[in-house]
Parts: C-alpha cells; sequence; structure tokens
C-alpha cells in the first residue's frame, strides 16, 4: 500500500515572492542574485517532493546532487576567462578609439 505524501504549495508562494523581487528598488546584480536563490531553492524544493527525493534513500540523493556540484565548479572554474574577455575587448576598443599622437 503506498502513502499519500502531503504537497506543500511552495511554488505558488515562491513564483509571487519572485515577482516581488522583481520590483524591488534593488541593483541590478542584487536582484540577479536574489532571483538565482530562489530559482535554486524552486529546483531543491521540486526535485525533493515532486520528484520524490526526499522520501528515497540517501544514494539516489547524492546521484541528484552530484551534477549540481559539477556544474557550479564549472561556472566557477570558466569564470575568469569570461573576465578576461571583457577586458581584453575593453582594451582593444580604447586602443581603436584613442587618436594617434604624432
Amino acid at each position: 500500500m503506498a502513502t499519500a505524501h502531503k504537497h506543500p504549495n511552495y511554488l505558488a508562494i515562491l513564483t509571487v515572492v519572485e515577482l516581488a523581487v522583481i520590483f524591488m528598488p534593488l541593483g541590478k546584480v542584487t536582484i540577479g542574485v536574489l532571483l538565482c536563490a530562489l530559482a535554486l531553492g524552486k529546483a531543491t524544493l521540486v526535485a525533493m517532493y515532486f520528484m520524490h527525493l526526499r522520501f528515497e534513500t540517501r544514494t539516489l540523493g547524492l546521484v541528484a546532487v552530484t551534477p549540481l556540484v559539477i556544474a557550479t565548479l564549472l561556472v566557477f572554474v570558466l569564470l575568469p576567462d569570461g573576465f578576461a574577455v571583457v577586458h581584453q575587448t575593453a582594451d582593444k576598443k580604447a586602443a581603436v578609439t584613442e587618436p594617434a599622437k604624432h
């Protein structure tokens, strides 16, 4: 006999919070960080309740979390390269727009 699990209405609540964050008088970076954190929270809750990982064994939970950890590490490893490209592009634009001194 399968047991029924109670599903909280967290998606609607977090969506309302996300909409409120968008219209808050905060900086774009702060809003972006808050929205990313809320999205991560929503994804975690969906995995826990909709995918029923909360009620599974610990090993299955680790299998689900491992790609998230790898993706996060990949972002932080590649982030310095992205900043370097921006700086190189800005330096080249400055050299092109700078008048030649004779």
